[in-house]
C-alpha cells in the first residue's frame, strides 16, 4: 500500500489538490450524519466535479486498498454516507457534481450529475412547463445521487411511485474504476437485465452514481389542498379508498399525522396555522390536475363533504388559495425539524400493507404504551403507500437521551409486529450502519445471499462505502 503521502499526491493529480481536504476544520461537515448519531473519521475528504475525475479517485483507493465513503448532501437517516472512526477511509463528496447535462423536452427526460439539488432538478424542469414529481423535506439539501443511492419516497408515491420508478438510466462508477455509461432515455429496453436497478437503493455499495435519466411529467396547474380531522386511522383507510375511486391518478398525496405531531410542528413553527384543533389524527390530501381549468377543487370538495356527512372525518377544510395549501403543507413538512429541536426520539421508517396499518397502530400502542407509560406517539407519513414514521417520543419529564437507551427493546416490538403484518422495517431511508443488524433478523438467507453475492461481484475489493447494508 502506498505510503499516505504518496497516496494523497495521487488523489491530487485526480481532482487537484484544492479538493482534496484534509484540514480537521474543512473535513468536519463530512464526518456527522443529519442525525447526529454517528461520527466518524477519515483519511480525507475529496470533492471531484466530474465522472473522470470520480473514476481517477476510485482507481487509486482500489490501488491503495483504501476504502470509499459516497457523500451527496450528507441528509442519510441511517448514517449510510458517514465515515467509520478508524480514519482509514476516504469521504468521496459529490456535491461539485452539479452540472444539468441535458434537457430533452420532446422525450420529456432531464440528464444530470448526482450532485445537482433535488429542489434545483425540480426548477429546471418547472422552467420549460414539466414537472418532476420526487419531493422531501429535505429537497433543498439532498442530491439526486443520495436519492437514486436510497431509492428516496416522499409525499408523491401515491401517483408517481419511489425515485427509482422515475429513472431510465444511470451513469456508474464501478468499484474497479472503470465507468458504465447507462444514460440511455428510453422508456422500453428488454436488452437483458436491467443494470441501472442494481445500483438504485444499493447506497453506494455496489458502484457510484455519478449521473442520471429523469423522467419529466406535465406540469400541474391546478393544485387542491384539504385537511380532515378523524377520530381514527381505519376511517383514514376509508377515506384513502374513496378518494382513489373519486379521483384517480389525480390524488398525488395522502399524508397521515397523529395530533401529537401536529402539535409539535407548530410548537416549533409558531406561525403555523391551527385549522382543525382537537383531534387524534389528521390527514392532508393533495390531488393535482395538468389542466388549467380543471373543476379539481370542486370535486374534492364535494367528495369531503360526503365524507363529513357521513362521519367518516369530524371536520375539515380546504386551501382557498395557494398560500393557504403551502401553509398546511408546512404543518406536515415542519415535523421533522420539530422533533430534531425536541430533541432526541426513536424513529422508525416502515412501510406496511395499507389494510394492515390500523390494526399494526393498536397493538404497539398497546405494548409499547404498558412498558413505556405517558410514552408519546409522534406517528406521521405517506399513508397513500404504506409508509409511516413511527418515532417514539419520551414521556414528558423523562430524559430523551434516557428514553434512548431503550430503542433496540423498542425496536424489537416495532420490528416484530411491522414483520408479524407482512411489513418492511426501511420504507424509504436505507439500511445504512443503523438497521444492518435488522435487516439481517427480517430477510430470509436465501435474500442476504443473493446480496452478499451481489456485493462480491460488483466489488470483490471491498472498497465501496464497507459496514453500509451488509
Amino acid at each position: 500500500m502506498d505510503t499516505d503521502a504518496t497516496f494523497r499526491s495521487r488523489l491530487a493529480a485526480a481532482v487537484g489538490a484544492a479538493q482534496v481536504l484534509t484540514d480537521s476544520a474543512a473535513v468536519d461537515p463530512y464526518l456527522t450524519d443529519w442525525r447526529r448519531l454517528y461520527r466518524g473519521r477519515a483519511l480525507a475528504v475529496v470533492r471531484p466535479g466530474t465522472t473522470d475525475e470520480v473514476a481517477a479517485v476510485v482507481r487509486a483507493c482500489k490501488e491503495s486498498s483504501v476504502p470509499i465513503v459516497p457523500q451527496g448532501g450528507n441528509t442519510s437517516q441511517c448514517g449510510g454516507a458517514t465515515p467509520d472512526a478508524s480514519g482509514a477511509s476516504v469521504v468521496l463528496s459529490l456535491g461539485r457534481m452539479k452540472r444539468i447535462r441535458e434537457l430533452d423536452r420532446s422525450n420529456a427526460t432531464l440528464t444530470v450529475d448526482a450532485g445537482v439539488v433535488l429542489a434545483d432538478v425540480q426548477q429546471a424542469a418547472s422552467a420549460v412547463g414539466l414537472h418532476f414529481p420526487l419531493s422531501l423535506g429535505a429537497e433543498g439539501n439532498c442530491t439526486i445521487g443520495g436519492n437514486l443511492s436510497t431509492n428516496a419516497g416522499g409525499t408523491a408515491v401515491l401517483r408517481f411511485g419511489n425515485v427509482r420508478e422515475l429513472v431510465l438510466g444511470v451513469e456508474v462508477v464501478l468499484g474497479d474504476g472503470r465507468v458504465w455509461n447507462g444514460l440511455r432515455g428510453l422508456r422500453k429496453d428488454n436488452t437483458g437485465y436491467d443494470l441501472k436497478q442494481l445500483f438504485i437503493g444499493a447506497e453506494g455499495t455496489l458502484g457510484i452514481i455519478t449521473a442520471a435519466v429523469l423522467k419529466l411529467f406535465p406540469a400541474p396547474r391546478t393544485r387542491a389542498t384539504g385537511l380532515l380531522a378523524l377520530a381514527e386511522v381505519t376511517a383514514a383507510v376509508k377515506l384513502l379508498a374513496e378518494l382513489r375511486q373519486a379521483l384517480g391518478d389525480r390524488l398525488v398525496g395522502f399524508e397521515l399525522m397523529s395530533g401529537l405531531s401536529l402539535a409539535l410542528s407548530r410548537k416549533h413553527g409558531p406561525a403555523s396555522p391551527d385549522p382543525l384543533p382537537g383531534h387524534p389524527w389528521y390527514v392532508l390530501v393533495q390531488a393535482e390536475d395538468s389542466s388549467p381549468d380543471s373543476a379539481l377543487t370542486a370535486q374534492l370538495e364535494h367528495v369531503l363533504e360526503h365524507v363529513l356527512e357521513r362521519r367518516l372525518a369530524k371536520d375539515g377544510t380546504i386551501a382557498r388559495s395557494v398560500a393557504q395549501g403551502h401553509a398546511l403543507w408546512a404543518l406536515r413538512t415542519g415535523i421533522a425539524e420539530a422533533q430534531r429541536r425536541e430533541g432526541r426520539d426513536i424513529k422508525h421508517d416502515i412501510s406496511l400493507p395499507v389494510s394492515a396499518i390500523p390494526e399494526f397502530l393498536d397493538e404497539a400502542e398497546a405494548v409499547l404504551s404498558e412498558a413505556f407509560p405517558g410514552l408519546r406517539f409522534v406517528v406521521f407519513g405517506h399513508l397513500g403507500d404504506g409508509n409511516l414514521h413511527y418515532d417514539l417520543a419520551a414521556p414528558e419529564g423523562v430524559d430523551p437521551e434516557a428514553f434512548c437507551r431503550h430503542t433496540a427493546d423498542v425496536n424489537r416490538v416495532v420490528h416484530d409486529l411491522v414483520a408479524a403484518h407482512a411489513g418492511s422495517i426501511s420504507a424509504e431511508h436505507g439500511i445504512g450502519q443503523l438497521k444492518r443488524a435488522e435487516m439481517i433478523r427480517y430477510k430470509s438467507p436465501v435474500e442476504i445471499e443473493l446480496m452478499r453475492a451481489l456485493k462480491a461481484a460488483f466489488d470483490p475489493h471491498g472498497i465501496l462505502n464497507p459496514g453500509k447494508v451488509l
